[in-house]
């Protein structure tokens, strides 16, 4: 899994739904080619990945149903909010990608949006397998049952 090094990144859009309904394998961080009124809107901090998913089409990989809402002092010069976004990768990192979701049955969730250290939008891209509704089940039990200790333990000093 992929670390944050710094704790001054700026995180934008999460989709911490993902985490719940899929199995995260393997992360990968994509660089997003994006228009200045698209990075202008993600500093103000407006975006939503929640029901947004990659594509691997014609040897590249796409950000496809992201919203990025237009700037409003963009004027004509505005983009679409919903447009298909390149990622940036290696050719040896879209070839896994590519593969693992052709041949074992898996999908590519974005994670986050966030500035890294030097400015630039990242996006924080999982390889994973959709949960089943047991295995959903048994996460929460996870969840509650981590809080419920925590309680406990914090009780008892």
């Amino acid at each position: 899994m992929a670390k944050e090094k710094n704790p001054n990144n700026k995180t934008v859009a999460e989709n911490r739904k993902a985490r719940f309904s899929y199995e995260v394998l393997d992360t990968y961080e994509a660089g997003l080619a994006l228009t200045g009124t698209e990075v202008k809107s993600l500093r103000q901090g407006q975006a939503n990945i929640q029901e947004s998913y990659a594509s691997a089409e014609g040897g590249e990989i796409w950000l496809i149903n992201s919203y990025i809402p237009e700037y409003l002092q963009g004027n004509r010069f505005n983009h679409e909010p919903r447009r298909r976004r390149k990622l940036l990768l290696n050719k040896r990192e879209m070839a896994r990608l590519a593969q693992g979701v052709e041949r074992e049955g898996m999908t590519m969730v974005p994670l986050k949006i966030y500035f890294n250290d030097r400015g630039r939008a990242k996006l924080l891209l999982a390889i994973a397998r959709g949960k089943k509704l047991h295995d959903k089940r048994e996460t929460a039990k996870q969840r509650d049952w981590g809080r419920e200790r925590a309680r406990l333990l914090k009780e008892r000093g």
